[in-house]
Formats: C-alpha cells, structure tokens, sequence
C-alpha cells in the first residue's frame, strides 16, 4: 500500500477498520511487527484504523513520532 502511517510516519502494509471489539496479539508474529491505532470516524461512526507494519517496515532505523505527549 502507498502512504504512511497517520500515526508514525512509516510505510504500512495495509489498513483495517474496526466499529466494534477487537483484540490485539503480535507476540512471534511472522508478519507483523507493529500495529499503529488511530481512532477516527466514518459515515458519523466511531471507528479504529489499524494500520499494520511489517517487520521490515519498522526495521528501517530510529522510530518517528508523532503522538503528542500526553500530560
């Protein structure tokens, strides 16, 4: 996928919308290093975008931030 990451800058793999409950396990995950969560909105419905980084991804050297800091 082309883009990046709305929460830390980096090229993501791809991006799945979520309404309701979820779950989130990456533990010895093959795939995926790292998921990014930005909570959003769509049609005027709460949502989460997960947005899913590889391991190569996220490999790339120090990690951008773009989250505020919280006080």
């Amino acid at each position: 996928m082309d883009g990046e990451c709305p929460v830390c800058g980096r090229a993501f793999d791809s991006v799945s919308v979520h309404e309701g409950g979820l779950m989130v396990n990456l533990l010895a995950n093959e795939r995926y290093r790292r998921v990014c969560l930005d909570p959003g909105e769509r049609e005027e419905t709460p949502v989460i975008e997960f947005y899913h980084h590889t391991h190569a991804q996220t490999a790339l050297g120090t990690e951008p931030s773009r989250a505020e800091p919280q006080s």
